[in-house]
């Protein structure tokens, strides 16, 4: 059964968490994912995790915040499980996770450090609101932290993943997402009230190669396609057949068993400066601290 989040009327998440998805989301560490948010950390850092999952990059930063706090959130509850059965097997007692709604987060003013969100801000209708509240929650000096997927490639081409990720588009903009909005993510940050200067930009990848990476990254996919919130819409809406979703999940499993396939993504990553603040020189090459100075 869908489990159904806490606002229904502003999640536009077009997935669910499934095996097949969460399997995906566990792959995911703050070293693969955020390693822009690294540099920034100190070990009494507070942090917020929007979005989180199943914990897996919640529970990383818990581990190099030990004298600060981490606390993991998300819309729906069934991830939240695994995240906490994660953090007692690693012995962290400095995080806990609590079901809430990014366009209206459960916090005071000014509670938080850093303030993260790993490809969330896609699934949101609103992401400006989004943004505001992360805003809000974050300290004076703190910073918040978002990133999102810019773009995709792969190889070798095939028909069947191009219709894949086509179909996928069309669904999230059907429910009100916004796929892939990395090449835009500052535009986002500066509606939300975010100066120029004070929004960093910065980008990161992914890149699925290896026979373990490809196996992660197409058996999720192929099997998302016929047995998730996904294709539930994907049917209800007729925007294609059941034998159409089962030509597209063979299509994951032969690009997954093919020994030359890769398939890599650009990430758009931004630090941003919540108070007066403004980022000041050149960026560094590493993505390490960057000097800032008050406006």
């Amino acid at each position: 059964m869908e489990e159904q989040p806490t606002s229904p009327n502003l999640s536009a998440y077009v997935f669910d968490h499934s095996a097949s998805v969460l399997r995906n989301h566990q792959w995911r560490t703050p070293s693969n994912s955020a390693s822009y948010v690294l540099p920034h950390l100190k070990p009494d850092t507070i942090i917020l995790d929007v979005g989180c999952g199943p914990g897996t990059i919640t529970t990383g930063f818990a581990q190099l915040v030990p004298q600060g706090r981490v606390v993991g959130l998300d819309c729906v509850s069934h991830p939240l499980i695994y995240g906490r059965k994660l953090a007692q097997d690693l012995g962290l007692s400095n995080l806990e996770f609590c079901l809430g709604d990014v366009h209206s987060l459960p916090f005071a003013d000014a509670s938080f450090d850093v303030v993260h969100a790993h490809q969330v801000l896609q699934h949101v209708a609103d992401p400006i609101r989004a943004l505001r509240e992360m805003r809000r929650v974050a300290k004076p000096g703190g910073l918040v932290a978002v990133s999102e997927t810019a773009s995709i490639t792969w190889y070798p081409h095939i028909d069947g993943i191009q219709k894949w990720w086509d179909l996928q588009n069309r669904v999230a903009r059907a429910r009100g997402a916004n796929p892939h909005p990395g090449s835009f993510l500052h535009t986002w940050a500066n509606e939300a009230g975010f100066g120029h200067n004070q929004v960093r930009c910065t980008t990161g990848s992914w890149c699925f190669q290896t026979p373990e990476e490809r196996a992660i990254w197409g058996t999720s996919m192929a099997e998302r396609t016929q047995d998730s919130t996904f294709s539930r819409i994907v049917l209800e809406n007729k925007f294609c057949t059941a034998q159409d979703l089962t030509d597209l999940a063979q299509a994951w499993r032969d690009w997954a068993n093919n020994d030359n396939a890769c398939s890599s993504f650009t990430v758009s990553q931004l630090l941003l400066l919540p108070e007066s603040k403004v980022f000041l020189g050149v960026r560094q090459a590493s993505g390490g601290s960057m000097e800032s100075r008050e406006d």
